[in-house]
């Protein structure tokens, strides 16, 4: 997998970029296709930054990065 450092996860924001990328244990994921990101913004989370923090604070478990295809490695 291609490796992204943290700068180039932050452009992916869906507002500098089309694409709408998150990471979550330092595995990058395209969420672009979801309806709940468009717009790069997930209730009070943005796209292009690293969550695996603010998990302990959502409403469901990391399995919800099944759905989503893995593009890279965090840096």
């Amino acid at each position: 997998m291609k490796i992204y450092s943290a700068q180039q996860l932050a452009l992916r924001n869906g507002q500098d970029r089309p694409e709408i990328w998150v990471a979550y244990r330092g595995v990058i994921y395209d969420v672009s296709e979801s309806r709940l990101w468009k717009k790069g913004m997930h209730y009070e989370h943005w796209a292009g930054q690293d969550l695996t923090e603010e998990l302990v604070d959502a409403p469901h478990t990391e399995k919800v990065f099944e759905k989503f295809r893995a593009v890279g490695q965090l840096q």
